[in-house]
């Protein structure tokens, strides 16, 4: 979304970086100085960038000795890359001419989060190839701290003035380009009990944001009380820190759709963890009045970090105080360590009432946004959390544990609860369950339609405009 939005900014030219999480792409066309070089023919050009495309994408080697080559290649490659800029040299970036491979960079870029009117905007842009995964960059800067300094390789950005990263990057840029770095949250630092491969993921994300930081790059954080949370590791960085926040994708939206699709959307986007047997269907008996379904939502990974537990014993408390018909609807992949959180879902699962469900498309989830009797953020940490905004737009009602994210965030337009009490989360979602709670949902509606429409693009994307600009004219 931030691509498409700069991409439409007048003054801005935009360039994508096509870089794999953990697979080497091969060279594209060559550059000196910013410029492709001349002199490959013309199917020197599609071959070579052909041979990029399926480099990006996973998967056999086609004999043993691609493999060996790949194998080599992941390593050593991003190793040499990294030493070499002890000795001043920088890494090549390979141009990549989409005009032929339109469908890829749109299909693999691009198609889950903008609608199809913009394919045209954001495939006819330049890119860029860097070929070494940052997975393994950040893994050699790790490795290499343990040795007094963590190495980076410098990337040769020859005519790029601003270089937009995601999250703290394990690379160095020209002297003459700017690295923004785009902060989601300092939680592998702040809270490195809650992530996956605490170790590693805990000293990447510091490696490399303390490299980004010596360097001079910028921070954009996605909210306030992220860059509180950042300024707090390093306040060194205040005059280099701002808050843009997070744009709100335009699958979100208030649609006048019937509550009675709930049950069939539960039905056809069933997890494949959830057991085959009793629970896949909904009985006439579990519905309310006119054939709806009366249901909590938590859109989010199962994960212990988002606090599915207390979730799961306040809608059972929930259930034992009046709420007999009340369902819990589950929205998510399976994430790192969620073998308890499992194992308490199993009976539900079983027996019916909980319904985890996965891979539903944003028609499906802004349907379950706008019939739920409420969506509920209950994370114990967050850098921005987007479905509670997702939520408001769509005109439902958001009840979130009170951390200093969702206050920065949702304001005043949802219902807070400690994340810590499975009691107040309760009280807090029987105040706008009750049979009374007219009055406080409609307050909830109206002011989330308030709050989240300062996540719309045409209110963010001004701000990115000001802080490129400053970011360029700085000295």
């Amino acid at each position: 979304m931030l691509f498409r939005g700069l991409a439409g900014m007048n003054g801005v030219e935009v360039i994508g970086l096509l870089q794999s999480s953990n697979l080497v792409a091969e060279p594209g066309l060559p550059m000196r100085r910013g410029l492709r070089e001349p002199g490959l023919t013309n199917e020197a050009v599609i071959d070579r960038q052909s041979r990029v495309v399926v480099s990006l994408q996973q998967g056999p080697a086609s004999h043993r000795l691609e493999n060996v080559r790949r194998r080599l290649l992941r390593f050593a490659g991003p190793m040499f890359a990294a030493l070499g800029s002890l000795l001043g040299r920088q890494v090549k970036i390979w141009d990549f001419d989409p005009q032929h491979f339109r469908d890829f960079l749109w299909r693999s870029l691009f198609a889950n989060s903008l609608p199809d009117s913009d394919l045209e905007l954001v495939t006819s842009r330049a890119f860029r190839v860097l070929r070494w995964p940052w997975s393994i960059l950040h893994a050699f800067g790790v490795v290499s701290a343990q040795f007094g300094r963590a190495v980076y390789p410098r990337l040769d950005t020859a005519g790029i003035d601003v270089m937009l990263v995601e999250t703290p990057y394990p690379a160095r840029v020209s002297a003459a380009t700017k690295m923004v770095v785009r902060y989601h949250d300092a939680i592998p630092l702040l809270m490195p009990h809650t992530i996956k491969d605490r170790g590693y993921h805990r000293a990447a994300h510091y490696q490399a944001l303390r490299r980004n930081s010596r360097d001079g790059a910028w921070f954009a954080c996605v909210s306030e009380a992220t860059r509180r949370d950042l300024l707090s590791v390093m306040p060194e960085l205040a005059s280099r820190t701002v808050t843009i926040p997070n744009m709100i994708s335009h699958h979100f939206f208030l649609e006048a759709t019937p509550a009675t699709r709930v049950p069939e959307v539960i039905w056809s986007r069933k997890s494949r963890w959830a057991p085959n047997e009793g629970g896949a269907a909904i009985a006439p008996s579990e519905l309310a009045a006119g054939g709806s379904l009366p249901y909590l939502l938590i859109v989010c990974t199962v994960e212990p970090r988002k606090n599915h537990l207390a979730l799961l014993d306040a809608w059972e408390l929930l259930r034992s105080e009046g709420f007999h018909q009340l369902h819990l609807v589950v929205v998510g992949s399976l994430g790192w360590n969620n073998d308890l959180i499992m194992r308490r879902f199993s009976p539900w699962l079983h027996r019916g009432g909980l319904h985890l469900l996965e891979d539903v498309p944003a028609t499906d989830l802004r349907l379950l946004y706008r019939h739920a009797l409420a969506t509920v953020c209950p994370s114990f940490g967050e850098g921005f959390d987007f479905p509670g905004v997702e939520a408001m737009r769509c005109g439902g009602v958001v009840a979130a544990s009170d951390i200093p994210v969702h206050r920065d965030v949702f304001g005043d337009a949802c219902e807070y609860f400690s994340p810590y009490s499975a009691g107040d989360m309760a009280r807090a979602l029987h105040a706008i369950l009750d049979e009374g709670s007219g009055v406080r949902r409609a307050e909830l509606v109206a002011e989330g339609a308030r709050v989240s429409a300062r996540y719309l693009p045409e209110r963010i994307l001004p701000q990115w405009q000001e802080f490129l600009r400053n970011v360029v004219a700085a000295a």
